[in-house]
């Protein structure tokens, strides 16, 4: 268990991951407080940064981004400043959605979603391939989402 996080306060994550658009009468329902204990819980877990924000799933085919591309890249570490300026750079592109320092071979992953394969070759040479301090990138393409939901978190009561 989290530490300063007791079984109730798991309860409720698990129920807000679920759905977040619980009412604070149903959510206390849910894992046996009342409102105004469950509200302060909430309240709690939100100003400690537990729960970061509500969101809505989007289908990213629904709305034309039929692309989803993992892009493996090493860069050039010149120093520190060009490290940053690498970072700043990838979090400016919109369609990367997901970028993490990873250890390996490779020193970053990319998530990134495109309307197709043309529209993620033209974002390839147009701004991935002009990253500051690029020294190899290697994409690989999905072909089939199997489970791709990150937004709940497996949390054990």
């Amino acid at each position: 268990m989290s530490e300063g996080l007791d079984s109730t306060d798991l309860a409720i994550l698990n129920e807000l991951q679920a759905n977040g658009r619980l009412t604070t009468a149903e959510l206390a329902q849910r894992v046996n407080l009342s409102q105004s204990p469950c509200w302060r819980r909430v309240n709690k877990l939100e100003s400690e940064g537990v729960i970061r924000g509500y969101h809505a799933e989007v289908n990213r085919r629904v709305v034309g981004l039929g692309a989803m591309v993992f892009v493996m890249i090493s860069i050039d570490y010149q120093s520190a400043d060009r490290l940053q300026e690498f970072q700043d750079a990838v979090v400016k592109i919109p369609e990367v959605v997901m970028f993490h320092s990873i250890s390996g071979s490779e020193d970053f992953i990319l998530v990134v979603l495109a309307k197709d394969l043309e529209a993620f070759s033209d974002l390839l040479h147009d701004k991935l391939h002009r990253l500051p301090g690029l020294a190899r990138l290697q994409t690989y393409f999905s072909l089939r989402e199997i489970k791709g939901r990150v937004a709940e978190i497996p949390i054990e009561l």
